[in-house]
């Protein structure tokens, strides 16, 4: 957030904010003028995203000439960091960007969201279920999807055709070989943001899926066991990958989204191929000059002999939780982004994936139209495991996985570390 998903809409805490204490006011009686000032905390720092949640809110405002709005915009690392202490005082913004999963359960055990099944009844059956799934936990709703989307590999097609690869790999050994023949060519193969080590759990994730299985994962949560021979034989083929040195020069020490990330190698030609999200055109247009119609789309590959499906998917998307001690208003905006008239927008901008039913009529662009294919005939679905699993496990997941591409760790070692935090845990 993944996600910058986004999935996605991802803090200096703002004086006076008071966490979740509904502003500078408390909510106004019926009938009220009283002042009420909403603290919204999201990740959207790119375009188109950006501007649209601004305008959105001013939107609101005008309706509501009684609320104001604060936001704090934050990239990925940074809202994640900020969110995780502010939650651990005990408090929550009024409105917040989540991705939903064993995160936001954590905070809902935590008593820091509020359920909102009751205000949200009349309006939950006009989104699809997989979208509204994420912020649903036993029977009762806690959030509303912003985005909706899956992880894939975002290629430069003309940097694949100098490399003689006419058509994008389906299989696992046909990726690795593709990887050799960019390499051979003198084009570095993929861009990764070693820095900020969530993009790199999304390989160790993905080859997980397809060598044991989606189950498998789901049964993790469950036992807390990492150590089994699919999750090394995981570990061994990203290991394989890393070995033929894919990665921009650097890429330890590179961020995502910056002007010398991971996105902006690859929108300025300077990295074949990038894993991630559905965001991730709008966020190379931002950070780069942009690949326009050479940029193309394919999925994770299938791997040979894995009993994962190669048509299950990875990914999340991005939802709007109201803080425990927010005001009516937190509620009343929430469900203001989320209206047909107003999130169309920003599915029509590429900003994100359709989250509402009939939204997907206005999709324009191709490479988004082919994830929301792929996602609509998904035989399975796994949220990002560090938002999946609880927020210590999930970390570790990224802190492995990151050792493992960086050659300090080996395949065996991460699933120790990850079982050994999980068992803690659980």
């Amino acid at each position: 957030m993944k996600r910058t998903l986004a999935l996605i809409a991802t803090a200096v805490l703002v004086a006076g904010c008071g966490g979740g204490g509904g502003g500078e006011s408390a909510a106004p009686q019926q009938g009220s003028p009283g002042k009420v000032t909403l603290e919204w905390w999201h990740l959207s720092t790119a375009e188109p995203l950006k501007s649209l949640w601004a305008q959105r809110a001013k939107e609101f405002e005008a309706k509501n000439p009684n609320v104001t709005i604060k936001a704090t915009v934050l990239e990925n690392d940074a809202y994640k960091a900020k969110l995780t202490t502010i939650t651990q005082s005990g408090q929550a913004p009024d409105v917040f960007a989540s991705w939903g999963g064993g995160v936001l359960k954590q905070q809902i055990d935590a008593g820091l969201v509020k359920d909102i099944s009751a205000d949200v009844a009349d309006v939950l059956p006009n989104f699809t279920p997989a979208a509204l799934s994420a912020y649903q936990l036993d029977g009762k709703t806690y959030g509303l999807p912003t985005d909706i989307g899956m992880v894939g590999f975002w290629y430069n097609k003309k940097l694949f055709q100098q490399a003689g690869i006419t058509e994008p790999p389906a299989t696992w050994s046909a990726f690795l070989d593709d990887v050799k023949k960019l390499k051979a060519a003198g084009i570095t193969p993929i861009a990764l943001a070693g820095k900020e080590k969530w993009p790199g759990h999304y390989y160790w994730a993905y080859l997980a899926m397809r060598i044991a299985g989606l189950p498998a994962l789901q049964q993790a949560g469950v036992d807390h066991d990492f150590t089994k021979p699919d999750f090394v034989a995981a570990g061994q083929q990203l290991k394989a990958l890393a070995d033929l040195q894919p990665f921009q020069k650097g890429f330890l020490g590179a961020a995502y989204s910056t002007p010398d990330g991971q996105a902006a190698a690859v929108s300025n030609g300077k990295a074949a191929m990038e894993l991630m999200g559905q965001w991730a055109p709008s966020v190379q247009a931002d950070a780069g000059k942009g690949l326009g119609e050479d940029l193309g789309f394919f999925p994770f590959p299938a791997v040979e002999g894995g009993k994962g499906a190669a048509t299950d998917a990875f990914g999340g998307g991005g939802g709007l939780a109201v803080g425990a001690d927010a005001p009516p208003e937190a509620v009343a905006f929430v469900k203001f982004m989320t209206e047909m008239g107003n999130h169309s927008k920003a599915v029509e901008a590429g900003g994100v994936l359709p989250v509402l039913k009939g939204e997907e009529s206005v999709i324009k662009d191709a490479n988004l139209k082919q994830v929301a294919t792929l996602l609509a005939t998904a035989g399975g679905y796994q949220l990002y495991l560090d938002q999946a699993y609880p927020p210590a496990v999930g970390q570790q997941v990224n802190d492995s996985t990151a050792e493992l591409i960086g050659g300090t760790k080996t395949p065996e070692e991460v699933g120790q570390d990850i079982t050994e935090v999980a068992k803690s845990e659980g």
